[in-house]
């Protein structure tokens, strides 16, 4: 895997820099609602200040705007990130998005973005993934570096597809199976056991499109229609009642999983077990994500589900690497090379 060169070989003294955060935040009524990737962007920004940069440069894109629309406004985020970190040396730049150069690598909007910066610094991980005018484009036209948190997602992501400390367990939920397709493919074969739940599980189930076998669901907590406030019951989970879904994992499978879970020295988990956002389908991702926790071994977890899950558990710190990358672990994951990344100068 390259390894770009660092921000912390970087002479930043009396510079100003462009920098590439991940502050693609959800808002609510016109405030950030949850600030983990601007917490995230913090110890470069503080880095880049402490050795005496000049101005900081900061830009982002915002969930997926067409045009200019005001509800994706970065203003909010330049608000909150004011409230972390109030430094005056720090301006934000509008959503990257708004204009329509940033995701077809337009040369224009790129040295549009470096103008009057002296060097760039790509931080955004998240977005490492696409080949976009932010990511890419400035790293062309600027002596570009590696931000920490970049680096940090690449060095723990990165000893899960080196040699593994065994048993190693692969850890999968969500709704879509296409989407983790990939990983699944490129580590599950080196994993001792791969652990399905979630829609994934149904999906596996009728057609396993992989080369392994996957351990699934002995029961479900199945539910009469999808609602939070549905009918309930625990049945096996080939014994699904006609029009009846299954919305969590049920307790004979969380037993099971914890167990293998127990047992392992490094685990990935990426996605959750069932509706976990509604309470009553929320236990089986709860037990995952204690049983996680619990190992001492090295223990990654991706997706933004997932993270969720062990933030409202407060399990956050007792796993070795909490992924934001989205997307960008994914591929990573995959066996793919990064755009974002690869822009950047070797080490």
């Amino acid at each position: 895997m390259q390894r770009p060169r660092s921000v912390l070989d970087a002479d930043v003294s009396s510079k100003r820099v462009l920098v590439r955060a991940d502050l693609n935040v959800p808002l609510e009524d016109g405030r950030v609602a949850d600030d983990t990737r601007i917490r995230a962007s913090l110890p470069t920004l503080e880095l880049l200040l402490e050795r005496g940069a000049a101005e900081i440069v900061v830009c982002s894109h915002l969930g997926r705007p067409k045009g200019e629309d005001p509800a994706f406004s970065m203003k909010p985020v330049e608000a909150r990130l004011r409230e972390l970190l109030p430094d005056e040396r720090i301006r934000v730049l509008e959503n990257t998005r708004f204009s329509p150069g940033e995701t077809s690598n337009d040369r224009e909007f790129a040295r549009e973005l470096a103008d009057g910066c002296d060097l760039y610094v790509n931080d955004a991980f998240g977005s490492a993934h696409r080949a976009h005018a932010s990511t890419v484009g400035v790293a062309e036209i600027l002596p570009a570096y590696a931000g920490l948190l970049l680096e940090r997602e690449l060095e723990h992501l990165g000893r899960l597809l080196g040699e593994v400390e065994h048993p190693f367990v692969l850890i999968s939920g969500g709704a879509k199976v296409d989407d983790k397709l990939g990983v699944l493919r490129n580590l599950g074969g080196r994993a001792d056991e791969v652990l399905i739940g979630g829609k994934m599980a149904e999906q596996l189930r009728d057609e396993n499109p992989l080369e392994f076998e996957v351990r699934l669901p002995t029961d479900v907590v199945a539910a009469s229609e999808f609602a939070e406030d549905a009918e309930t019951k625990v049945v096996p989970y080939d014994e699904l009642p006609d029009g009846w879904l299954g919305l969590d994992i049920g307790p004979e499978t969380r037993t099971a999983f914890a167990g293998v879970i127990a047992e392992a020295n490094t685990i990935f988990w990426n996605g959750p077990m069932g509706v976990f956002e509604w309470p009553r389908f929320a236990e089986g991702t709860k037990a995952v994500a204690e049983a996680v926790a619990e190992v001492d071994g090295y223990t990654v977890v991706g997706g933004a589900d997932s993270i969720r899950a062990l933030a409202e558990l407060g399990l956050v710190d007792e796993v070795d690497w909490a992924s934001t990358g989205g997307g960008a672990s994914l591929e990573l994951l995959e066996g793919k090379e990064l755009p974002g990344v690869m822009a950047i100068p070797e080490d």
